[in-house]
């Protein structure tokens, strides 16, 4: 358990291990992720010395966060994914457009 965590997160981190342990983790790896997930928790809610990198960025879960930063790849979004977005702001002639036309009509 994590130095100077409280009685709350002492019983989380009880109940994780075990839960993994019913899963089929190893004793280590129940331990690694119970302490893994109640140190992201409490780092997110400020309660550690340090706050995680991820937690002072975006506090939002995965799940949370609905696909937010999904178009952040090297080439950015794809031509679908543009021209679902043209079609959402009606532009006309989209369907005749190519990747950087949609860019340009977006805006972007």
């Amino acid at each position: 358990m994590p130095a100077g965590a409280n009685r709350k997160r002492e019983r989380q981190y009880e109940h994780i291990k075990e839960s993994s342990k019913k899963r089929g983790a190893s004793e280590g790896r129940a331990k690694e992720i119970a302490s893994r997930t109640v140190n992201k928790q409490r780092a997110r809610s400020g309660e550690s010395r340090t706050a995680s990198r991820t937690s002072t960025r975006d506090p939002k879960s995965a799940s949370q966060r609905g696909g937010e930063r999904s178009h952040s790849g090297s080439q950015g979004p794809t031509k679908d994914q543009l021209y679902a977005e043209a079609r959402k702001k009606h532009i006309e002639g989209r369907s005749k457009m190519n990747k950087q036309e949609l860019l340009h009509a977006l805006g972007r």
